[in-house]
């Protein structure tokens, strides 16, 4: 079964929607016990990074999710939640992530200057880096919805998958059994659930 982790912020029931529509049981639990024993976990989030870092903790969901991901269950951040993956945010200050994967989270603006609105909204290309399970059923035409003012950098050797948004933007990351998506796949469509179906056939061990 597949856990979405409920610490009080994200996109929780329309990723349960999406993972009804490929036929993959999924709960919304914010209980330790659930994440803990859970097949796959996805970790979403919406807003701030503080926010979200501080309601991970205050929850005690931090620690089921930093001994799952220690235990070899496959774990996605989505969007924020891909975000709250690295070592620490630059969002309005300076604050600690899980630290499961390598690099930081910085303002895309820093890359772009003036010349692109923030935050980046809307469809881009996937572009794939290297082969990685999450994204067997993915193909270079395939487009993701993005909703971010913030992108993942200096983690190069966990990048599976860019796009161009006047630079270079972190996409999907992989380190081990932990992954992440910034895009959300559950407004991805057809490509989104092709993510999702992916993940969701992934079990310890296999990576």
């Amino acid at each position: 079964m597949t856990v979405i982790v409920d610490y009080g912020v994200g996109n929780l029931f329309s990723l349960l929607s999406s993972f009804s529509a490929i036929g993959e049981q999924a709960v919304v639990s914010s209980e330790k016990s659930v994440v803990l024993n859970a097949d796959r976990i996805v970790l979403p989030g919406v807003g701030a990074f503080s926010d979200a870092a501080f309601k991970l903790e205050k929850t005690g969901l931090k620690d089921a999710v930093l001994v799952a991901a220690k235990n070899g269950t496959p774990i996605m951040g989505v969007c924020l939640g891909m975000q709250l993956l690295f070592d620490k945010s630059y969002e309005f200050g300076e604050y600690k992530g899980l630290g499961l994967i390598s690099g930081e989270v910085r303002p895309i603006a820093e890359f772009t200057g003036d010349s692109l609105k923030i935050p980046h909204i809307g469809w881009n290309k996937l572009r794939i880096k290297r082969k990685h399970p999450l994204l067997k059923y993915a193909g270079e035409d395939n487009y993701a919805y993005f909703v971010h003012s913030y992108c993942a950098v200096n983690c190069d050797e966990s990048v599976v998958a860019d796009t161009d948004y006047g630079t270079d933007i972190t996409a999907v990351v992989a380190k081990g059994n932990v992954m992440g998506c910034q895009f959300h796949p559950e407004k991805s469509g057809t490509a989104g659930l092709k993510i999702l179906k992916a993940f969701s056939e992934l079990k310890k061990g296999d990576l």
